[in-house]
């Protein structure tokens, strides 16, 4: 009888876990949306990272 718990268990887990993943990819956002956002997001942090190296100066 262990083995079909043990299949049980899993099955529920697996779905939970699917579950989460689709959480936390489905932003509601279109492909063209989605790649404008991330493209802003990568420029902020290229000009984060090119400020510490003009200030020591």
């Amino acid at each position: 009888m262990t083995r079909g718990n043990q299949r049980e268990l899993a099955r529920q887990k697996n779905m939970k876990k699917g579950q989460d993943s689709k959480k936390k990819s489905d932003d509601g956002l279109s492909a063209a949306a989605r790649k404008e956002r991330d493209a802003q997001i990568m420029q902020q942090k290229q000009k984060k990272a090119e400020k510490p190296k003009e200030e020591p100066k």
